[in-house]
């Protein structure tokens, strides 16, 4: 009875082991990432509120203003929809609007109205052309100018008193005869009054810059401010939201872009980008954008973690031998599938100029030099039967048959002057 030797086969794929040494550290690295994401987002939830938020001590907040406010005796209450606007506005009441062009028409128009009904003051932010027509009729928004200081050269008492400050941003042309235009930037005003009768007004400003937390201590910033938003005893500080339920209106769209074929399209025309430059980054949340910055930071960090550094080639030793005719048979079956006679005639015509060079005195250098080689071969042959030029530097067959014929030409020719 003969006993069968049974032998394990041999597994390259990697063990438990293996896996796990490999994978903890993107395990680590993914737990830390996660971890410092959240705990990121837990420290920042209760404090950041965005740009031009009376509650925010960001540099782009501005909460300084508002405590300068509620100091003068000013309250400040903070309205994220339509309908707590519309509600708090009346004759004692400044309503800052930070972000008009985010209103739909619908709530342009509901916003305008009870504007208007209040008597009091309407403060917007940079209106863009829908937004300006709407809620500034008679303003209309001209090219964006850089922030600068700028001298207020009218004669509103507020931009008298305050002198120099930081302007700019959007300009307007104002039509109304009674309307007063102050900080002029290039020759047109980036601060405009209109008054709307009954004592009230509107007040557009080209740019939200002197409300920031850290422009507000730069030039006459602050009394410019207080001055504007401090009129009246209490202020509205309007922050509008796409989650407004007022903006779900069918047909209507951000910026007043769906308009009547009533109005006049010379009113309202295309939307300024230069006006509106910021209004897109101010509708995507922080916490987003901060979101990818992390990725793209955990992203360069494993790329630098896995990447591998580039040195010079390493010989290996094969696990198992193959045979030169093997690997001959497998590059030619290759060859054939390809249908490239042209890289296996080159292969056959290097090889053999390889082999032939040495042997008529030419260099490795020159072998492949067809005036070195060709003479020096042809000065070996006893017999001048063969065009060496074609045979040696020729163009590729262009059947199989004629690349077998190329073949035995190729190893006549090297017997021969290996003989010679």
């Amino acid at each position: 009875m003969t006993a069968a030797t049974t032998t394990s086969p041999t597994s390259t794929a990697p063990t438990p082991g293996q896996v796990w040494t490999r994978a903890r550290g993107l395990l680590a690295a993914v737990l830390i990432l996660v971890v410092a994401g959240i705990t990121f987002a837990v420290v920042r939830s209760g404090t950041n509120h965005g740009q031009l938020d009376p509650r925010s001590a960001d540099p782009k907040g501005s909460r300084a203003v508002a405590e300068l406010l509620k100091a003068r005796g000013v309250s400040v209450t903070v309205a994220t929809t339509l309908d707590e606007v519309t509600a708090a506005v009346g004759p004692d009441t400044t309503l800052l609007v930070a972000g008009p062009n985010v209103l739909t028409r619908s709530q342009q128009l509901r916003l305008d109205a009870a504007a208007s009904a209040s008597a009091g003051r309407t403060l917007l932010i940079a209106p863009g052309p829908g937004a300006a027509t709407r809620l500034a009729p008679g303003v209309r928004p001209e090219p964006h100018h850089p922030v600068s200081a700028l001298a207020p050269s009218c004669e509103l008492p507020a931009a008298r008193l305050a002198g120099t400050a930081d302007m700019g941003g959007t300009r307007y042309t104002a039509q109304a005869p009674d309307a007063v235009t102050c900080y002029p930037a290039g020759g047109l005003p980036s601060l405009v009054v209109l008054p709307t009768g009954e004592g009230g007004d509107t007040v557009v400003l080209g740019s939200p810059n002197l409300l920031h937390n850290e422009r507000l201590d730069k030039q006459g910033n602050a009394s410019l401010a207080l001055q504007l938003l401090g009129s009246r005893p209490h202020l509205v500080w309007y922050l509008p939201s796409l989650t407004d339920p007022s903006a779900g209106t069918e047909g209507d769209s951000p910026g007043g872009g769906n308009e009547d074929a009533s109005e006049d399209p010379s009113e309202d025309g295309a939307r300024d980008e230069a006006s509106d430059e910021s209004s897109f980054l101010d509708l995507v949340p922080s916490g987003w954008l901060w979101g990818t910055l992390q990725l793209g930071l955990a992203a360069l960090l494993a790329a630098v973690w896995r990447a591998r550094r580039l040195g010079p080639l390493v010989a290996e030793r094969l696990p198992v031998a193959v045979r030169a005719s093997e690997s001959a048979e497998g590059r030619a079956l290759l060859y054939r599938k390809a249908n490239a006679r042209d890289r296996a005639a080159e292969a056959l015509r290097a090889a053999t100029r390889t082999r032939v060079a040495p042997l008529a005195g030419v260099s490795a250098r020159d072998a492949h030099t067809p005036d070195v080689l060709l003479s020096a071969v042809a000065a070996r042959l006893t017999a001048q039967d063969h065009d060496l030029g074609t045979l040696l530097f020729g163009t590729a067959p262009s059947t199989d048959a004629a690349l077998v014929l190329l073949a035995d030409q190729l190893d006549a020719l090297e017997r021969e002057v290996r003989t010679s």
